[in-house]
């Protein structure tokens, strides 16, 4: 199986956020795993977007602030 990989702008459109937030997720660390190809190009799994994702379930507004 091919294993699909997405560059920034693609990444934070599939996980409906916006392209700077993507970013200023991977600089602080908070955000799904990525890979450099190069100095300048970054990519994402679409496996560890999705991963990702699944683990950003609150129960409450108070609970995502914690």
């Amino acid at each position: 199986m091919t294993q699909a990989y997405l560059r920034t702008p693609a990444a934070a459109h599939y996980l409906g956020i916006g392209k700077s937030t993507l970013e200023r997720k991977r600089v602080e660390g908070t955000g799904p795993a990525f890979r450099r190809l190069g100095s300048k190009i970054v990519t994402y799994a679409v496996k560890d977007l999705d991963a990702w994702a699944s683990q950003q379930v609150h129960a409450s507004t108070s609970e995502a602030a914690a």
